[in-house]
């Protein structure tokens, strides 16, 4: 064994304590550190790859001193951009044992690491007021889980068809056609990786002043389409987390023949509010359902699940034959159902806050971040340096500036308020706008406040 790397296990207990200090000091420098630093200077030179090593004290020394100070403070209570969650505390520990344990659990023949994703998918379906009838595999993210849950589309078309698109190819479909209202970028980049391409994608008229589909359009659309198709709904669109009727989508299927596929990234958690639940409701109604957990159930990513009904044609279009893999039959191994044949135990983070927190704890951090939304939207919607540009329904505030709102001049108010809170770019209605949105377990009412007041600064200073 090289002698560094055998120092390093004959030490192991103490570098582990060693990085156990260096992520607790991390954790309890959020609230002050920058969201996100100032960017580096543009000829920061790549070192090279070291002929002999210095073992991992020397090496958390260097990532310390070279790369900590330049990350951002994605996991504390004011990182707004995206839909990014934090990792609570059961979530952090059960994701450090992942990797302690190092399981590629997709196999029968190895452990109790696929019981356990089965467990814990379990209870998310028991989150999400899901049937039995849903099946589910965790994925590395919404994207993933999209492409997944299309893919399986893909073969329900097939078979509607009396053809295998898994065994014959996709041109043995000829012309898909894919029906949403507001789909997520990710809804095209799936459709280019199976082969249907970007072009299948079919945008069907919204609600006056909405992201949700007109079910009477769709309807119309669907009639327009020859043969089967895919619906894409939506439970919560990124830009102002608008829902379509799921259960009015659904029943279309009385006069249309289509495969629904809702993707329900994080809207799907607006389920553990009894206040939000009629958002989510009809979710069950899905052939394949997309859920994202490194947002708001606040495991470390990456960390998604796609639910679908027709897990045999999952099966059929991800099988991988060979000897030392787990068998096919009727309850496949989870090597069979997802693009990828090696992942890490995802679940274990999963089941740790679940296990940890429960539904309620999990409903309030769903509470809470709504509340503190809604507490940002009457905060910007007093402050006539800014417009609302969308009521907020659940945990994104879609605002801009009131006068001149260019792409140029958001970018220097993003920037101007980086180092108290982060917001990232969109555009909605033609107009450029912002979005902040919550789904941290660490935000409370005083976040709102701070980033609140970092953008009412930031404002005047670019008046």
């Amino acid at each position: 064994m090289d002698r560094t790397l055998a120092a390093d296990l004959a030490r192991l207990p103490d570098l582990l304590d060693a990085t156990r200090r260096a992520a607790a000091d991390a954790l309890a420098a959020l609230d002050a550190r920058p969201v996100v630093p100032p960017a580096g200077k543009p000829d920061h030179a790549a070192e090279p790859l070291p002929e002999h090593g210095a073992g991992a004290e020397a090496a958390l020394a260097a990532f310390r001193e070279r790369w900590e100070p330049r990350l951002s403070a994605s996991a504390g209570p004011r990182y707004l951009g995206f839909v990014t969650g934090g990792a609570t505390p059961a979530a952090l520990a059960g994701d450090w044992l992942t990797a302690a344990h190092d399981q590629n659990s997709n196999s029968a023949l190895d452990g109790a690491g696929q019981d356990l994703e089965r467990e814990t998918v379990g209870w998310l379906r028991s989150l999400f007021h899901l049937s039995p009838a849903h099946c589910g595999t965790f994925v590395s993210g919404a994207t993933m889980s999209n492409t997944t849950g299309l893919a399986i589309a893909r073969e329900w078309l097939g078979e509607r068809l009396g053809v295998s698109p898994a065994e014959d190819g996709v041109a043995a479909l000829g012309p898909v056609r894919v029906l949403s209202g507001a789909p997520h970028s990710s809804i095209a980049k799936a459709l280019s990786v199976l082969g249907l391409g970007r072009a299948a994608l079919v945008k069907v008229p919204t609600l006056p002043g909405r992201e949700a589909v007109d079910p009477a359009a769709l309807d119309r659309a669907l009639a327009d389409t020859p043969g089967p198709a895919v619906v894409v709904a939506n439970a919560g669109t990124v830009n102002t987390v608008d829902f379509d009727d799921l259960r009015a989508v659904a029943a279309l299927k009385r006069r249309h023949d289509f495969w629904l596929h809702t993707d329900a990234a994080f809207g799907a958690f607006a389920a553990l509010s009894p206040d939000h639940a009629r958002l989510a409701d009809g979710l069950d109604a899905s052939d394949s359902l997309c859920v994202d957990l490194h947002k708001w159930l606040n495991v470390p990513y990456d960390s998604a699940v796609q639910f679908t009904r027709r897990q045999d044609l999952q099966a059929r279009v991800f099988q991988n034959s060979a000897a030392y893999l787990g068998p096919l039959g009727e309850h496949p191994d989870l090597v069979h159902l997802t693009p990828e044949n090696s992942h890490r135990l995802r679940a274990l983070a999963a089941w740790f806050t679940l296990r940890a927190y429960g539904r309620q704890g999990h409903r309030e951090i769903v509470e809470r971040d709504i509340a503190c939304a809604r507490a940002l939207g009457e905060h910007l919607r007093a402050d006539p340096a800014f417009t609302l540009l969308a009521p907020v329904r659940l945990n994104v505030v879609c605002f801009t500036l009131a006068a001149d709102p260019t792409p140029a001049r958001l970018t220097a108010l993003r920037e101007a308020a980086a180092a108290e809170v982060f917001v990232t770019p969109t555009v909605y209605g033609g107009t450029p706008a912002l979005r902040a949105a919550f789904s941290n377990w660490r935000t409370t009412q005083a976040d709102v406040d701070r980033a609140a007041q970092a953008l009412r600064t930031a404002a005047r200073e670019i008046a």
